[in-house]
């Protein structure tokens, strides 16, 4: 890539002096450490549960470079390429969905997978991005044109798709996208009359999901009065981080991943603090957030209104699964399952987080003089 000059007109010199390289080089980073704690939680689980050693760390390897690449390509795209893949994306995903209801595997009381070749798929989570990136569009088509019902057919899709959502159930995928679509809106311009009644809408909706679902209920009401303890995953973890201390027990020397059922992908945060101590919590915290704020940093100088939206919900998403993994695994906020960003183990969310974090890259690239011309594109119309 060092051969490349500014003057090179090839795709691959245009993308490598345009493209967020401190962004990319971090998620490439989360990923490796991604691959280090697969490798160091998984085969214990894999064991217990009867299955070859290697059964969970051989499939995250074949995932983790197809996501590298899936991310890198998605990197090339215009921003009219982005909305192009975003809406094949969300067909794709919503038809994924309705299929779940009827032909998907039953995991854990919520059935929420497809079986395809052989691989369980969870279309939602390929939801996450693209409608992220519609919702973008349709508020951006009424910014430009208020003859354009972009509010309303995006209030439509967002109602779509938390229905589909909760007949699964998946009430941790809804509040990630009740959020991010609450943050567009807000960006948008969304008047304060309505925020209050969006606040007031997501605070009901709340108490009936605790009042509707037992087992909802009984997580929050354990968190909040923890009498006996947290809940035996969360007891565990909390243990793993006291006995990792600074600097961890050392590689391979971890206890947790031998008793905790979900220590390859909820809580592999836990065997992280555990066998390489705080210090790579931190660093893993750190990337994280390095990645969020420096994407908001240069999304925000752009004045392509779409951009800025659709960039600030797909860094939304990316922000608030991490903080909810991390949340959970040290007793935060009550559990709930939700895989870490590219270091938990999961074949969809990590192919779909790849694609996210593409359309970042993409949106955020440097192009003069492209901007003022998709606007222009977005007001008449995408042709």
């Amino acid at each position: 890539m060092s051969t490349f000059t500014r003057t090179d007109t090839s795709v691959v010199s245009q993308w490598w002096w345009t493209i967020d390289r401190w962004t990319l080089l971090s998620v490439f980073l989360i990923a490796a450490l991604g691959a280090i704690l697969v490798l160091a939680a998984s085969p214990a689980v894999a064991e217990r549960i009867g299955l070859e050693s290697f059964h969970f760390v051989n499939r995250q390897f074949v995932f983790l470079p197809l996501a590298m690449l899936l991310m890198v390509g998605t990197s090339l795209l215009t921003p009219r390429g982005v909305l192009r893949l975003a809406l094949l994306m969300f067909g794709g995903a919503l038809i994924g969905m309705v299929l779940v209801l009827f032909v998907g595997a039953e995991v854990k009381g919520a059935t929420r997978w497809l079986s395809v070749a052989g691989l369980s798929l969870q279309p939602s989570e390929f939801i996450k991005p693209s409608f992220a990136v519609i919702a973008a569009w349709m508020f951006s088509a009424q910014k430009l044109n208020e003859n354009v019902p972009g509010y309303a057919i995006s209030i439509g899709l967002y109602i779509l798709v938390v229905g589909l959502l909760l007949l699964q159930p998946d009430f941790g995928m809804t509040v990630v996208v009740s959020c991010v679509w609450a943050v567009q809106f807000f960006i948008a311009g969304l008047p304060l009359v309505l925020v209050g009644a969006v606040a007031l809408v997501f605070i009901m909706g709340g108490f009936a999901v605790y009042l509707s679902f037992d087992h909802v209920r009984i997580r929050i009401d354990q968190f909040l009065n923890p009498v006996g303890g947290q809940g035996y995953q969360v007891d565990r973890s909390l243990d793993a981080f006291s006995n990792g201390g600074l600097f961890g027990r050392g590689p391979g020397e971890g206890r947790v991943k031998e008793v905790l059922p979900d220590a390859h992908t909820d809580f592999i945060l836990a065997v992280a603090g555990e066998e390489f101590g705080l210090l790579l919590c931190l660093l893993i915290v750190g990337l994280f957030a390095f990645i969020v704020v420096r994407g908001f940093s240069r999304v925000f100088k752009d004045t392509d209104f779409f951009v800025v939206v659709a960039t600030a919900g797909l860094l939304t998403q990316f922000a608030l699964q991490a903080v909810i993994n991390i949340a959970s695994t040290t007793n935060l906020i009550p559990p709930k399952g939700m895989t870490l960003p590219f270091i938990s183990y999961g074949g969809s969310s990590t192919l779909a987080l790849a694609l996210g974090m593409g359309m970042v890259l993409a949106l955020t690239r440097m192009r003069p003089g492209e901007s003022s011309r998709f606007v222009r594109s977005v007001r008449g119309g995408t042709r």
